[in-house]
């Protein structure tokens, strides 16, 4: 899928959010400023979530209810790291997990998880592969 716009992306993400089920770990691939944290707010939208969805850059992780958990893990290097914070234990919490940075905890991660991968090609123009 191209998007050309912010809006545009928002619209996929919220109907991506329409294939998603609980306990879901869909992980996001694409390098800094691509849209990740757009896609997930497009996600939480889809989801019938009102809060504003911000990067959990240094919180790791923002809970949406027990609905949506967004992670971020840029920060982190390892899976270890990850379980010492207690950010996997929500992989089985029952909500939809979007993993920012996942080849940063790739040890840990569970069988099975979805895949985003954005690619940046213009200004506000995106390729989106899911898988």
């Amino acid at each position: 899928m191209i998007t050309k716009s912010e809006s545009e992306t928002l619209g996929f993400a919220e109907q991506y959010a329409k294939t998603l089920q609980k306990g879901d770990v869909v992980l996001l691939y694409g390098d800094l400023g691509a849209g990740k944290t757009a896609f997930v707010k497009g996600v939480a939208r889809g989801l019938g979530i009102g809060d504003e969805i911000t990067s959990p850059t240094y919180a790791y992780m923002n809970d949406y209810g027990g609905i949506l958990y967004h992670f971020d893990c840029y920060r982190l290097s390892c899976g270890a790291q990850a379980e010492a914070l207690g950010l996997t234990d929500y992989f089985y919490a029952g909500g939809i997990c979007m993993v920012e940075w996942p080849q940063n905890i790739a040890d840990v991660l569970p069988d099975g998880c979805k895949i985003v991968r954005i690619a940046k090609l213009g200004e506000n123009e995106r390729e989106i592969v899911t898988e």
